[in-house]
């Protein structure tokens, strides 16, 4: 099985493949799409849809596990931002004929350590670990999409239904 885990962001979305065989998880690819902020929304939000098509494309997953949106309600306009982007990553999923789920990030952060208030540098040594790098992925974007396709894995997909929203 193959998960594509997405960290949504205008800005700097991470990606991270994983593949699991056999009770093994290796990394497939990873890195970062980053749409020029000089563009208009629309132009960014053409080209994050076209990379992730091109990403999807290449890494061939089963499933697509995008992080919930979340944002304060002082920040409402990042809420706004954000729902573009996962929109457009939603849409290339589903053009794509996969199932795309998403989960908050205290699911992934119990999934992965056990405690949904772990720190980001537990969570990154949990992903540095379950896949058996020599060092922590960076930036923290692609740290986080895998520690998204990796909570999915760990789930094992059968209990994924009542934490997505």
């Amino acid at each position: 099985m193959r998960i594509l885990g997405i960290d949504p962001a205008l800005r700097v979305t991470g990606y991270g493949a994983i593949a699991s065989s056999g009770g093994r998880t290796v990394l497939v690819e990873a890195g970062v799409i980053a749409p020029n902020v000089r563009l208009r929304l629309e132009e960014r939000l053409r080209d994050l849809h076209v990379a992730t098509c091109e990403v999807i494309a290449a890494t061939r997953p089963d499933a697509i596990v995008i992080e919930e949106l979340y944002t304060t309600y002082k920040n409402p306009v990042t809420a706004i931002l954000m729902g573009h982007a996962r929109g457009v990553l939603c849409l290339a999923g589903s053009q794509a004929g996969l199932p795309v789920y998403t989960l908050g990030h205290a699911h992934v952060k119990r999934a992965l350590t056990g405690s949904g208030s772990a720190r980001k540098d537990q969570v990154n040594a949990m992903v540095t670990r379950l896949l058996g790098l020599r060092r922590a992925p960076e930036p923290n974007d692609v740290s986080d999409a895998l520690a998204l396709a990796l909570a999915y894995m760990n789930i094992g997909g059968r209990d994924i239904a009542r934490l997505v929203s």
